[in-house]
């Protein structure tokens, strides 16, 4: 658990202010308490600390300008360990014992569902990366809102890939989760349109060996196969459609083949595989943003979507005039699509809103437009190629 540390300043005259108010006071003048939630440890260890370093960057900008409403925003941060048991737990001592408005950051579609309910029955703003159809479907009242394109965008951007690189035969090979029945269907109607066979096999997750369920898949003729799994479960599967000699093409998402597949597998067994994912707005003055806050040259797509999560619920905070989850949950399109000026910092925005100005969010994943059930209605694409053991860009689309 981590928090942000208010300036000692800010502190003491906090302390001072509050033992001479009424509770109700101190309530309303406390700090303004959000949260991240993400994967530190587990099969999403590998992006989580920079989804939840990017969150407090942001934070720590708005406290350094004055805060929000006049008050200083803490962060409380809770590993989800990629579990959904995990997560509820972290997810209930989040609502129950340090009462924060948002939760920002749910990573893999098991996590944020099974903390989903938590958020709606408690009236806590949820905002996530997950990617299932099922996550906004689910009864939440306009307390979840999702920065990844969901997968049924997902599996058709890149079912179309697959067939405009001239596949004849196409195949979907993963573990049962929340997506896996959606991406199948996605994926066979495609191909059934396109007149191309399709063939699909959901394996047991955390198997030492894939290999009779490979070579199911290989009978069935596939030049292209879909991953539908996780890193460590691909891990194991690119190893053995290697070992079985196949030489046709291979896709997964980036979350799945990345940078722990790469340096467990040899380059010679992830020669010529492609990725894809959502891509972040490359180029733009809020990536740019999260670039210096990580320190790094290349903002992964879900860290990129954090930054947007905390400029989100900040302006949206402001906004309203209060830190609730519904008054984030009521102002969240008023400031990310509501035809103000358009700001890409919660700095910015919220020195317009105190100005009695509109404001229109567009962040570090690219506009932040939501449907009525909360999904974000576009994005771009990068698709990329491993060559040599490393992952270069092929096409963005």
């Amino acid at each position: 658990m981590s928090w942000t540390r208010p300036t000692r300043r800010a502190a003491l005259g906090g302390i001072a202010a509050s033992l001479a108010a009424p509770a109700i006071l101190r309530a309303q003048t406390g700090p303004i308490r959000i949260a991240t939630l993400t994967p530190l440890t587990g099969v999403g260890g590998a992006y989580g600390p920079s989804m939840r370093d990017a969150v407090l960057g942001v934070v720590r900008m708005v406290n350094e300008a004055g805060g929000v409403l006049g008050r200083e925003v803490a962060v409380v941060s809770e590993d989800t360990q990629t579990s959904p048991e995990a997560a509820v737990r972290a997810a209930r001592k989040l609502i129950d014992v340090d009462r924060v408005s948002a939760i920002m950051g749910t990573w893999a579609s098991s996590v944020t569902t099974a903390v989903a309910p938590l958020c709606w029955e408690s009236k806590t703003m949820l905002l996530t990366v997950s990617g299932a159809d099922s996550i906004t479907q689910l009864p939440h009242q306009g307390f979840i809102a999702r920065t990844q394109p969901n997968s049924r965008l997902q599996i058709r951007v890149a079912g179309e890939f697959m067939l405009g690189e001239g596949a004849s035969s196409l195949a979907w090979i993963g573990p049962q989760t929340p997506f896996a029945a959606s991406s199948i269907e996605i994926l066979r109607g495609l191909a059934e349109a396109a007149g191309r066979p399709f063939t699909s096999l959901i394996y047991e997750a955390d198997k030492s060996t894939y290999r009779s369920e490979v070579d199911a898949i290989l009978r069935s003729g596939a030049d292209f196969i879909m991953l539908g799994g996780y890193a460590a479960d691909s891990t194991v599967l690119l190893r053995d459609i290697w070992q079985a000699g196949y030489e046709g093409r291979i896709i997964g998402p980036a979350y799945a083949v990345n940078k722990t597949v790469l340096e467990a597998l040899p380059p010679q067994v992830l020669e010529g595989i492609f990725t894809w994912e959502g891509a972040p707005a490359v180029g733009s003055s809020a990536y740019e943003k999260v670039k210096a806050i990580l320190g790094v040259e290349e903002v992964d797509p879900y860290s990129a979507q954090t930054y947007d999560h905390a400029n989100l619920t900040l302006l949206s905070i402001a906004r309203a005039g209060e830190d609730s989850g519904q008054a984030i949950r009521d102002t969240l399109r008023e400031i990310s699509q509501g035809g103000g000026e358009t700001v890409d910092n919660a700095v910015d925005g919220i020195a317009l809103i105190a100005q009695g100005r509109k404001i229109d969010y567009s962040g570090a994943s690219g506009p932040c437009d939501f449907d009525e059930l909360g999904d974000i209605t576009g994005t771009q694409f990068l698709f990329k190629r491993i060559q040599g053991g490393k992952p270069s860009v092929y096409r963005r689309v």
